[in-house]
C-alpha cells in the first residue's frame, strides 16, 4: 500500500486515483486497438512512459506503424500535438522557433518577436529523428530534460505534460545519423517494433484495404495525465528492490567492481543514473497497471531491455563476435543476484 505516514484521507484519494489510472489505461488500450493490431508490448511500454512523464524512442524499419501509433495516441489524449519530420536539411530553429523582426505599424518601430516552433506542444512526434545531423538532434536536449527552451537569450517554459515520442530507423539504413549518447540517455525507453506475425498481418491488410475508418475518441485529458504521474511517484519502493535496480545498472559499467567479466570485455560505456531512475519509475507504473501497490523485482526485470538497450555502448570486440546490448542485458538478468528478501 501507499506510505503509512500519509493521512487517511490522502491514502483514500490515492486509491481512487490508482483506480482511475487503471481505468484510463484500459480506455487508451481499447482506443489504440481500433487502429493498431498486435504490438501489445509496444503499446504497454508507451503507456508506461506517458504515466511516468518519460520520453520514448521507437525503433523499427519503415512500414511498421510507428508513426501511426504516435499519431493515434495524440488523438486519444486531449493534448496539443505537433509532428516534426526530421530531414538532413532541418535546422534547430525549425524545431525551437526563432526571433523575427516585427514592425509596429502605428509607430514604425521594429522589434524582435519570438515565433514559437513546433516544440511548443504537449506531444511531439519526432519522426525519423536519426535522419537529421546531430546539431539539429541536439535542439531537443534542453526541452526533453528541463521542459523549456532558450532562444535569443530568453528561456521559454513548455506546457505540461510534455512528451517526446521519437521514431528511428535502424542505423544500418542509408542516410541515418546515430543519436549522441547524451540524447539517447534522455529517452526513458527505447522500444523496438518488430514485424507482425502472420495472423496479425492478415488483419492489418484486410482492414487497411477496405473502407473501414475507425472512430477515435479523446478519453484522457492533460490534467489527468499529470495527476497520474504524481500518483505513480507515491507508490512505495522497498530497499531491496531499489538495491537490485541500482545493482543491475552498476553491472553494465565496465569500470565498476560489480561488472561481470563479459561486460568488461564487450562494453565500452554503461548506463548512468537515469537508467536506475527509469527502471524504478517504470516499475512503479507497471505495478499499478497490474493491480499491485508495490514494486517487485520482476517489474524491474520486465523493463530492463527497453530501459538499458540504448544506454549500453558495445565495443569492437562485441561487434566482431556479433554481441548486442540486448544479449548482454539478458545475460546480466541471469547473472546479477537478487536480494533475498526482495519482492519477486
Amino acid at each position: 500500500m501507499f506510505e503509512q505516514s500519509t493521512p487517511a484521507s490522502s491514502h483514500a484519494e490515492d486509491l481512487v486515483s490508482v483506480e482511475q489510472l487503471r481505468d484510463g489505461g484500459k480506455k487508451i488500450m481499447d482506443e489504440l486497438r481500433k487502429t493498431i493490431i498486435g504490438q501489445d508490448e509496444v503499446i504497454k511500454q508507451v503507456m508506461l512512459a506517458l504515466f511516468t512523464g518519460g520520453h520514448c524512442l521507437i525503433t523499427g524499419v519503415p512500414g511498421l506503424a510507428k508513426t501511426l501509433l504516435i499519431r493515434t495516441i495524440s488523438q486519444i489524449l486531449d493534448l496539443k500535438f505537433k509532428r516534426i519530420q526530421f530531414t538532413p536539411d532541418l535546422m534547430p530553429s525549425d524545431i525551437i522557433g526563432t526571433d523575427v523582426i516585427s514592425e509596429d505599424k502605428s509607430t514604425g518601430r521594429r522589434t524582435l518577436q519570438f515565433v514559437q516552433g513546433p516544440v511548443f506542444a504537449n506531444i511531439i512526434l519526432a519522426d525519423e529523428i536519426n535522419r537529421t545531423p546531430p546539431k539539429t538532434q541536439a535542439a531537443l536536449l534542453q526541452a526533453m530534460q528541463e521542459h523549456c527552451v532558450t532562444a535569443g537569450g530568453n528561456t521559454y517554459k513548455l506546457e505540461e505534460p510534455f512528451f517526446v515520442l521519437a521514431t528511428q530507423n535502424p542505423i544500418e539504413l542509408e542516410g541515418t545519423y546515430p543519436l549522441p549518447e547524451a540524447q539517447l540517455d534522455r529517452f526513458m525507453f527505447n522500444i523496438v517494433v518488430d514485424y507482425l506475425n502472420e495472423s496479425d498481418e492478415i488483419k492489418v491488410v484486410t482492414s487497411t484495404t477496405s473502407n473501414y475508418q475507425p472512430q477515435l475518441h479523446s478519453v484522457i485529458t492533460g490534467q489527468e495525465v499529470s495527476d497520474f504521474q504524481k500518483v505513480v511517484r507515491r507508490v512505495p519502493l522497498s530497499q531491496q528492490v531499489a538495491q537490485y535496480a541500482v545493482r543491475l545498472v552498476h553491472s553494465t559499467r565496465p569500470g565498476s567492481k560489480a561488472a561481470p567479466d563479459f561486460v568488461k570485455k564487450w562494453v565500452s560505456w554503461g548506463a548512468g543514473l537515469r537508467a536506475s531512475q527509469s527502471l524504478i519509475l517504470g516499475g512503479k507504473a507497471l505495478a499499478i497497471m497490474q493491480g499491485r501497490y508495490n514494486v517487485s523485482i520482476s517489474d524491474i526485470k520486465a523493463l530492463a531491455l527497453p530501459v538499458l538497450r540504448h544506454r549500453i555502448l558495445t565495443n569492437f570486440y562485441a561487434e566482431s563476435e556479433k554481441i548486442t546490448s540486448e544479449s548482454i542485458i539478458k545475460r546480466l538478468l541471469k547473472t546479477v543476484p537478487e536480494p533475498k528478501s526482495g519482492l519477486r
